[in-house]
């Protein structure tokens, strides 16, 4: 059984930071590649960043680039996603997730991602 569990979100002023966990259960997470994605009412959840297997390869959605880093710690089994500059259009319920088929070339292929978190919320004030 995997189990993702995010953590980290909250409410934060624009130009503000928060740094995301992902803990995994059930799965060595050195093996996956893993994303982060953001889902906001009524709209489609959409991709935000990827990390390949050992973490040499990155990938960001455009408007995300710069701002934020995911990096992975793999011997605490954990994805983080530190978010800088923070804007209101930011604000969403981000998930985590575990790709289980396909390659990294296809990184931001939403059901490519087998298991995923419960989400955490982020919200940024203006």
């Amino acid at each position: 059984q995997v189990q993702l569990v995010e953590s980290g979100g909250g409410l934060v002023q624009a130009g503000g930071s928060l740094r995301l966990s992902c803990a995994a259960s059930g799965r060595t997470l050195s093996n996956y590649v893993m994303g982060w994605f953001r889902q906001v009412p009524g709209k489609e959840r959409e991709f935000v960043a990827a990390i390949s297997y050992g973490g040499g390869s990155t990938a960001y959605k455009d408007s995300v680039k710069g701002r934020f880093t995911i990096s992975r710690d793999n011997a605490k089994n954990t994805v983080y996603l530190q978010m800088n500059s923070l804007k209101p259009e930011d604000t969403a319920v981000y998930y985590c997730a575990l790709k289980t088929r396909g390659y990294w070339s296809t990184y931001n292929d939403i059901p490519s991602y087998g298991y995923w978190g419960q989400g955490t919320q982020v919200t940024v004030s203006s």
